[in-house]
């Protein structure tokens, strides 16, 4: 077994141990068939991975289209009847 790669029978032997590593030394590769399969990542870790690298304001601030104009006037009209 390389460092961080495990077998899928063992890693199924020993899931105490595949999660101590993946909370201590990182990311732990499970393989298939002789065949990287899977990573087992600590929560810390997965986290890092999805946290956005901007908060929404951010986003739209460095959006192209940010000088923009837009007309967010509404329509005075009265709206159609409809059926229910």
């Amino acid at each position: 077994m390389i460092e961080n790669h495990w077998q899928l029978q063992d890693a199924k032997n020993r899931f105490s141990n595949l999660v101590d590593k993946a909370q201590h030394t990182g990311p732990q590769v499970v393989t298939k068939h002789g065949k990287d399969a899977v990573v087992v990542l600590s929560i810390e870790e997965y986290k890092k991975l999805i946290k956005p690298k901007t908060n929404l304001v951010e986003f739209f601030q460095c959006s192209p289209l940010a000088d923009t104009e837009l007309n967010l006037t509404r329509s005075k009209e009265i709206p159609r009847d409809i059926e229910l």
